[in-house]
């Protein structure tokens, strides 16, 4: 099919088959004489493509009938706003952990609207590492803390076992990067948002999955579209919802589950990123930019003693088919984003160009 290996950190690489069970159904839906982007969303057909996809998700990420799941538009950074004006309701406070450039906006939206503390940074050093938990300075009555689990630019991420948690004081996420790479235990959040465009479907679908004790207090200020409980009342269709993009985002949920579900594809991604880490911590040529107790499952961020070998490498990886290998403007490097459809033979052929151009490059060839 002459398809590249797209390591970009989104949009990013969808599994092929879903691509073309799409482009199979593309104008015309089961044989129903029109596309889903042309589907009223009160039909019974869209409405079938809607439920599915909500009950596919609570199976993958085994959430509790004690929380609701959301479709929604404007992307994760919407949510900046959304979170505080849904959840400071009682303090009016609310502590943010900053561990990259997402957590950061988070935290300077949510400055409009309430008392809002940085209860850890790693900007010090360049947002390198996750803090550790007794470096986390949580206020006892904060309305929520919240985190970005996954830090896209900075190949860094809260693992699973080592998640922060808080007497009473509900956990919030930015999940946009990670959802469905390893299983967490949903139950320790108060609230989970994602955008789709890294390992859901196409860009225009934000997921949330609150908890209900925690909807239908939002702040008189807060738009009704930004409502959680708006949201929830209309079944995430207050108006138009991204039909399309909740319709791949449920063909990727079908093609994960027949995978074998989160816990299958957190072992492939484990082992993928290993062998890309083990090739990196090898080398002489190449360095990894994250502490190695930190690192992403999702991005691997690497650099060599030199940005204008940095610039070389991206642009050969390129022309070999190796495409959006070049760091975030912010930080520089390499940057491989390996999401749930990466193969490993992208992996493979990453490393293979790796030691190629590492090889030309140490005996001056280049």
């Amino acid at each position: 099919m002459n398809r590249i290996y797209n390591f970009s950190a989104g949009p990013s690489t969808l599994p092929v088959s879903v691509l073309e069970n799409v482009s199979k159904n593309l104008t015309n839906y089961q044989g129903q004489g029109l596309s889903v982007m042309e589907m009223s969303h009160r039909s019974p057909s869209y409405m079938e493509i809607h439920e599915n996809a909500k009950q596919s998700l609570r199976n993958l990420m085994n959430i509790p009938d004690t929380y609701e799941i959301l479709f929604l538009q404007g992307g994760a950074s919407t949510q900046f706003s959304s979170v505080p004006l849904n959840l400071l309701n009682q303090s009016g406070k609310a502590d943010y952990i900053l561990t990259g450039s997402f957590s950061k906006k988070a935290y300077k939206e949510a400055i409009r609207y309430g008392d809002i503390q940085v209860a850890a940074s790693t900007e010090e050093d360049d947002f390198t590492y996750i803090p550790n938990n007794d470096a986390i300075n949580v206020r006892p009555d904060a309305d929520y803390v919240h985190l970005c689990l996954n830090n896209t630019i900075y190949g860094t991420r809260f693992k699973p076992e080592e998640l922060p948690q808080f007497d009473n004081i509900p956990l919030v996420a930015d999940m946009s990067s990670n959802i469905l790479s390893e299983e967490y235990d949903v139950t320790k959040f108060g609230l989970i948002y994602a955008g789709a465009q890294k390992n859901m479907g196409p860009a225009g679908l934000t997921v949330v999955i609150v908890r209900k004790d925690l909807v239908g207090k939002a702040q008189d200020i807060t738009p009704t579209m930004l409502d959680y409980a708006t949201q929830i009342d209309k079944d995430s269709m207050y108006n138009t919802p991204p039909t399309f993009a909740i319709y791949v985002a449920g063909q990727v949920f079908a093609w994960l589950e027949e995978q074998g579900g989160v816990k299958a594809i957190e072992a492939i991604n484990k082992e993928k990123t290993a062998k890309l880490y083990d090739y990196i911590d090898q080398s002489d040529f190449y360095q990894g930019t994250a502490r190695k107790e930190n690192r992403s499952i999702m991005n691997v961020t690497f650099r060599t003693d030199s940005e204008d070998l940095d610039k070389a490498f991206a642009k050969e990886a390129q022309e070999k088919g190796l495409h959006n290998l070049k760091g975030h403007r912010s930080v520089g490097g390499m940057r491989a984003s390996i999401y749930n459809a990466m193969p490993m033979e992208g992996i493979d052929a990453l490393i293979n160009f790796m030691k190629v151009f590492e090889n030309d490059n140490k005996r001056g060839t280049k």
